[in-house]
């Protein structure tokens, strides 16, 4: 018996020459149950609400409050929130469901031969990749909307002086190195966890796991938390005042 790991997601099957892999089969079964679970969240909602309405009422308004708390505007913390919450709910989401026990046994025949039905979904890079370019996009429309295109150009090619120059060459480098630091930071994390536990458990299936379970559950927590705060953080600098706010 061996341990087979791999750094992409398998190919599963191909639909009209597309490949789908185990970890985008697998993103679909989440797409679908938050799709439907929020459809249902908000037909159940009641104006004298119930105890499990009181802890989400209670969860979604302290996670607002801790985005207006950074962006320091009421109005921008609306545009904001929803772009952010999502993206920590659903790296959240996808992160717990790894933890449900039995999925690794369920394999399935391909041409290349048997391989894992479901896998970690963050741990392919290629989602990852897809949520940091929408992380980073969205604060350089932020930042072109407030400065306009002229001042968004000059922030990075500023030819007043050769010092002003070097300055917008490495906020334009910091800028393309936040697709790298945010992506890298949570793929490595997740796939790293994902092959640790696997390692672990391979070696020694009884309860010496369970401290590397463990520690894989606090970074399901953390590495969302994470993403979510750094895109804010992006998003609040682009903003008028946003750095100082951020730096303070």
């Amino acid at each position: 018996m061996t341990l087979d790991i791999s750094l992409s997601p398998e190919i599963l099957f191909n639909i009209g020459g597309i490949p789908v892999s185990n970890a985008f089969f697998w993103s679909w079964f989440v797409f679908v149950f938050l799709i439907v679970g929020a459809f249902f969240i908000k037909r159940g909602l009641k104006m004298r609400p119930s105890k499990w309405q009181n802890v989400v009422e209670m969860l979604v308004g302290g996670a607002y409050d801790f985005v207006e708390a950074m962006m320091g505007d009421k109005k921008k913390a609306r545009r904001v929130f929803p772009l952010v919450f999502t993206m920590f709910f659903f790296i959240f989401f996808c992160n717990l469901l790894t933890f449900i026990p039995g999925q690794s046994a369920m394999t399935i025949e391909t041409a290349g031969g048997v391989v894992p039905l479901f896998r970690a979904i963050i741990s392919d890079y290629g989602l990852v990749f897809v949520m940091t370019m929408i992380s980073v996009i969205t604060t350089q429309i932020v930042s072109l909307a407030v400065v306009g295109p002229l001042g968004y150009i000059g922030k990075f090619f500023n030819f007043t002086s050769p010092l002003n120059f070097f300055l917008g060459l490495m906020d334009l480098v910091g800028e393309l190195a936040k697709v790298m630091s945010l992506s890298f930071r949570l793929f490595g994390n997740i796939f790293a966890g994902e092959v640790l536990g696997a390692v672990m458990l391979f070696l020694f299936p009884f309860f010496l796991p369970l401290p590397f379970a463990l520690l894989g559950l606090l970074t399901a927590v953390v590495q969302p938390f994470v993403f979510a705060v750094l895109t804010l953080v992006f998003i609040s600098m682009a903003t008028p005042n946003g750095g100082a706010e951020a730096n303070a």
